[in-house]
């Protein structure tokens, strides 16, 4: 014999898992934002809309994606231009992932514009 549940029971159920889940503990990213917490620190939503910023970041973000030795840590850097002074953020996974992506954003925007915030993430086991 088949079952037939009406369609407000179906609902009701995916309602049930639905407001279980949002009750499950969300991960606490803290520790991984605190250096975004200070108000004059160099965030994404910073990245002026002027032409010359975007086409910084741009061909900056176009050298670093197509170099195809770089982990997709490299390739999320955080590329952020005010004013002609570009700031990176976010890990990598080596030191020489960190060197390849700050030479790359200083071939584009000249070695004294980059400031680099990158960090080299550790290892996992």
């Amino acid at each position: 014999m088949k079952k037939i549940f009406p369609t407000g029971m179906k609902m009701l159920a995916v309602g049930a898992v639905l407001a279980c889940a949002s009750f499950a503990q969300q991960p606490d990213n803290t520790a991984v934002n605190k250096q975004d917490r200070d108000k004059t620190a160099p965030t994404a939503d910073n990245q002026k809309n002027n032409v010359n910023d975007r086409d910084t970041t741009r061909k900056i973000r176009q050298a670093i994606i197509a170099d195809k030795t770089l982990s997709s840590y490299a390739h999320n850097v955080k590329i952020i231009t005010k004013n002609g002074t570009v700031t990176l953020k976010g890990p990598v996974r080596t030191e020489e992932e960190k060197s390849a992506v700050e030479a790359k954003a200083k071939e584009v925007a000249g070695p004294d514009k980059v400031t680099s915030e990158i960090s080299v993430a550790p290892k996992k086991s």
